[in-house]
């Protein structure tokens, strides 16, 4: 059953091209995570510091276990969620 991660990220328009440039980053980098199935980061057109994330992985294990990689404690850890005024996250399964 696959895991569905579906996120919304604002930060301050000031910080849009850090933020844009490390979800760039992250989507070359987690292609080599063997449970990635999609990675997709979108600006969300009209809502300047918006962001829309979609991620999918062969389960919640996968999913955790991109949690634990270097590229994401780098460049989402340490990079985006400090930059972030606001941040939801949604969880979902194959049904």
């Amino acid at each position: 059953m696959a895991f569905a991660v579906v996120a919304q990220y604002q930060c301050a328009p000031a910080d849009v091209d850090t933020v844009r440039d490390a979800l760039r980053k992250m989507r070359e980098l987690v292609t080599s995570e063997p449970a990635n199935l999609a990675y997709e980061a979108h600006e969300v057109v009209d809502q300047p510091g918006a962001f829309l994330l979609y991620e999918r992985y062969t389960d919640r294990d996968g999913f955790e276990a991109h949690k634990r990689t270097d590229h994401f404690a780098e460049l989402i850890r340490g990079t985006v969620f400090p930059l972030l005024k606001e941040r939801t996250i949604t969880f979902a399964e194959t049904v």
